[in-house]
């Protein structure tokens, strides 16, 4: 298998992150249609949530990007919450989403996450280029330094619908559909965002039908060889599962 040399991963571009995004919303709603209504009730690796709730969680984003109105309405909820609770934004703003949607069914989700999405990705997408580079966003959890905007809308909100749809695949021990072009791109980017991050010689071999091999300086002393599941290994970095070594690197998601 060739080996890919980390710094020839080119970052997402803004097109590319919508179209990533449209086709993973799609993927989302095709699973979320499956579900009977025993599966909504599954537990899932999201501490207190359920299918439901963690979908309640990705409708109020999804509903967030489509309308800037909802957007600045969930973040003021979400600090008056964080000023009462503590804890990062982020929870906070979970929390809103979800307390915000707990009355819908199942259906309602499906039906209001069907209509929204292509707004959503519609709303993003028309995310003018000079907010997306210089307007920036501190963050407070799981890592805390400051983001640029084009970051959240094209990077996270794309790794957060991407990893919610992982969780449900094990939360219903279904097997996850996965594609070199789409999932295997989301993983590349990850493993590309991880070696910057931690800026260590290494080489990491991902199986799986999303998997390669990739290497930063291998031949220099020290470097780290890894080998797990390429979804694992995204997981793993997102906190869902036990790391050591060069997996303590956090990466968003």
């Amino acid at each position: 298998m060739t080996t890919i040399e980390i710094t020839t991963i080119e970052p997402l571009t803004h097109l590319e992150a919508m179209r990533l995004q449209a086709d993973e919303l799609e993927y989302t709603l095709a699973s979320l249609r499956s579900l009977d209504d025993v599966a909504w009730s599954a537990a899932t690796d999201c501490p207190a949530w359920d299918l439901r709730a963690m979908y309640q969680h990705v409708l109020g984003a999804c509903e967030a990007g489509a309308s800037m109105r909802e957007n600045i309405h969930q973040l003021r909820r979400a600090r008056a919450h964080r000023k009462q609770q503590g804890g990062p934004l982020e929870a906070a703003l979970s929390t809103v989403q979800v307390r915000e949607r707990i009355d819908l069914s199942p259906t309602q989700i499906v039906e209001r996450l069907a209509t929204i999405a292509p707004k959503t990705v519609r709303g993003r997408k028309r995310t003018p280029a000079l907010v997306r580079n210089h307007a920036r966003l501190a963050v407070d959890g799981p890592v805390h330094e400051t983001w640029k905007f084009g970051y959240l809308i094209d990077t996270i909100y794309l790794r957060d619908l991407w990893m919610h749809r992982v969780d449900m695949s094990r939360a219903l021990n279904r097997p996850l559909e996965l594609s070199p072009n789409h999932d295997g791109r989301i993983v590349a980017d990850v493993v590309a965002e991880w070696a910057r991050r931690h800026g260590k010689p290494f080489v990491l071999e991902l199986t799986g039908p999303v998997g390669g091999t990739y290497s930063l300086d291998p031949d220099l002393p020290g470097a780290e060889h890894l080998s797990l599941d390429a979804v694992e290994f995204c997981r793993t970095l997102a906190g869902r599962a036990p790391a050591a070594g060069l997996l303590t690197t956090v990466v968003p998601f």
